[in-house]
């Protein structure tokens, strides 16, 4: 398998659309709705940045056009639904595990997400 280090860091738009990819196989707008959601609107992919996106994860083997369809009557037949690839997990995962030792080196420092205070701090002390 090639070093997934060379694939980081992921963009933004790299990392969640290989995180929609990662538990079914979706077709480009159910990709762009499946971030919004679970980004709670946050993140809104346009067709264009997506197809891109795409475009570049299927070039570098992380994503491929899935054979699976569903029944015909539940499909568009004009869809192109994608699949992540064996290395598009590991690549997900490397890059999951890179973001998350960045997160633990920002909390060390005491950085901590907003609305939430630091540990071993409260209101009171400032």
């Amino acid at each position: 398998m090639d070093d997934v280090r060379a694939y980081l860091p992921l963009s933004a738009q790299q990392f969640q659309i290989l995180l929609a990819l990662s538990d079914a196989d979706l077709h480009g707008y159910g990709i762009i709705l499946e971030i919004a959601e679970r980004t709670s609107g946050s993140m809104r992919l346009g067709t264009g940045t997506l197809y891109t996106a795409l475009a570049g994860l299927e070039d570098g083997g992380l994503v491929v056009e899935s054979k699976k369809r569903p029944a015909a009557a539940e499909d568009d037949a004009r869809r192109r639904y994608y699949r992540l690839t064996p290395l598009g997990r590991a690549v997900l995962d490397a890059e999951t595990s890179r973001l998350d030792a960045l997160v633990k080196q920002a909390r060390r420092k005491g950085v901590t997400p907003i609305g939430r205070p630091a540990l071993g701090t409260s209101s009171r002390s400032k």
